[in-house]
């Protein structure tokens, strides 16, 4: 795979498991590409082109991560801080519709909320238009050397993003019987290569969590991927190394 896009190419679609959501709603290959296309239509439809950013909540979930993927399809890199991304006037801005009161786009960006209809007639309704749209990924340039993911200002390219995943693949012996369990969130694009980009590109299962402090973590797959700094045990009986993201 050159591109993080690479992994919605559409002989990957198949009645596999791809991603678990918190609910334990489980996805297939199929669900995830095909809806994936369509949040590219979405993302192209507000006006994310190759070069402009798209700003989405860092929370796991299955409307962050298909933004995540068809962001990258069309060559949008992402950035998991909304309020960053106001504050730097990223292209399309993407939160739970709870935090629309308190959400204010800057002039050129584009507001879009997901979890419910919008309560401002400019605010675009997430679900509704991903559900509408064409299911086919829009054409797109970007290379090996394009931004993904922008950490600050620190680009993540869609090599090194796909490298770290790699790594991690291969140091845990991760393939497509693997349920890799997300016990974090995107704001750290090492997590994200780990928890999600590494068992999508074996065709592997990424399984997102939203556990609350202090609740009992039940075990919900084979290997726990966890933010850097967390000491907190983990059910799940291997847990990953975070992977660090080599120079282009």
């Amino acid at each position: 795979m050159d591109v993080v896009g690479d992994l919605l190419a559409r002989e990957r679609r198949s009645r596999d498991a791809a991603l678990v959501t918190a609910d334990g709603r489980e996805r297939t290959y199929r669900d995830l590409i095909t809806n994936a296309y369509k949040a590219a239509n979405v993302l192209r439809y507000l006006g994310a082109r190759e070069g402009s950013t798209v700003a989405v909540d860092a929370t796991p979930r299955l409307h962050t991560t298909l933004a995540f993927l068809g962001a990258a399809g069309v060559g949008a890199p992402v950035r998991f801080d909304p309020a960053a991304g106001i504050e730097r006037g990223d292209r399309v801005v993407l939160v739970d519709v709870a935090d629309e009161p308190t959400t204010e786009p800057a002039p050129g960006t584009n507001l879009a909320v997901f979890g419910g209809p919008p309560e401002r007639p400019e605010t675009t309704h997430w679900e509704q238009e991903l559900w509408s749209e064409n299911p086919g990924m829009p054409p797109s340039g970007v290379g090996p050397a394009d931004p993904v993911v922008r950490e600050g200002d620190a680009p993540v390219t869609h090599r090194a993003l796909l490298a770290a995943a790699a790594a991690v693949v291969e140091r845990h012996g991760i393939d497509a019987e693997t349920r890799v369990v997300l016990r974090g969130d995107f704001a750290d694009a090492r997590a994200l290569a780990a928890g999600v980009v590494a068992p999508l590109s074996v065709g592997g299962t990424a399984v997102l969590t939203a556990r609350a402090a202090g609740e009992p973590a039940e075990r919900r797959g084979d290997v726990a991927v966890v933010a850097a700094d967390s000491e907190a045990p983990v059910p799940e009986p291997v847990r990953a190394t975070l992977p660090s993201f080599a120079g282009d």
